[in-house]
């Protein structure tokens, strides 16, 4: 007899329904298992291009739509690859996908392949790719492996914009700078200069100011955790009382 109580009730509890498998997906992939922040995947580009926004949101973008078509690509062929070759089969579908980006950014971004430079063909060997590809997409069926990928490239992008926004904000005291790169000449006058006459602090756009920046997005997401933990911890203490007031009492009280 399985004694494990606890497990049976959560298993049995847990809302499986494909609105609430989705919000999971969508929560994992943006804060709770974030590639950056949690699983610390990426880290050379995340360190290394990040020194202004454009950088890191045009390797964001890269690195999002080779997770997609690496997740829906390998979901799709999930049930005819043999396990011993599954892996070599991942990379080879997501270096396919690698050199397509690479491919269409020499056509239509050429400045800013230039300045992402090796980074781009590196995706090939990016864990968070390889990881969803295995631990997700060969596992489950194309939709949620694409909502998958999409949330998991997503919650990147939005670690390597903020440091890349922190990085050159501090560094130039402008922001988005050179976003014609990859927006075209509508960008042209994106920029914003923050403070006028500062002077650049040439500490964060080197790889230590990487470095105190992305330790200081982890620091705030395990500050929130916490806060969020005890926050969770006190209402239970709060509900508890209530709860045993309930008392039922047979018998007579002489």
């Amino acid at each position: 007899m399985n004694t494990n109580t606890d497990t049976d009730v959560i298993d049995a509890t847990k809302d499986n329904t494909p609105s609430a498998q989705y919000t999971d997906i969508i929560y994992n992939g943006l804060w709770k298992n974030n590639p950056a922040l949690v699983q610390l995947l990426g880290l050379c580009p995340l360190l290394a291009v990040t020194s202004t926004v454009v950088n890191a949101l045009g390797l964001g973008l890269a690195t999002m739509v080779v997770l997609m078509g690496s997740n829906i690509a390998v979901s799709l062929i999930r049930n005819y690859v043999a396990d011993a070759v599954r892996l070599p089969a991942f990379v080879m579908i997501i270096a396919s996908f690698t050199t397509c980006i690479e491919l269409v950014m020499q056509a239509f971004t050429y400045e800013l392949y230039q300045i992402l430079g090796i980074f781009i063909p590196l995706i090939v060997t990016n864990c968070a790719i390889l990881g969803r590809a295995d631990a997700f997409a060969s596992r489950n069926p194309v939709l949620p492996s694409a909502v998958d990928a999409f949330m998991m490239g997503l919650g990147f992008m939005v670690i390597l914009v903020a440091l890349g926004a922190m990085r050159e904000l501090v560094g130039q005291g402008t922001l988005f700078t050179d976003m014609q790169l990859l927006f075209g000449d509508m960008a042209v006058n994106w920029k914003w200069v923050v403070f006028d006459n500062y002077p650049n602090v040439l500490f964060a756009v080197l790889p230590p100011g990487a470095f105190i920046g992305l330790g200081l997005l982890i620091a705030g997401k395990n500050y929130f955790d916490e806060a969020e933990k005890k926050r969770v911890a006190k209402q239970k203490i709060q509900d508890g009382p209530s709860a045993s007031k309930r008392v039922r009492v047979t018998g007579q009280v002489s």
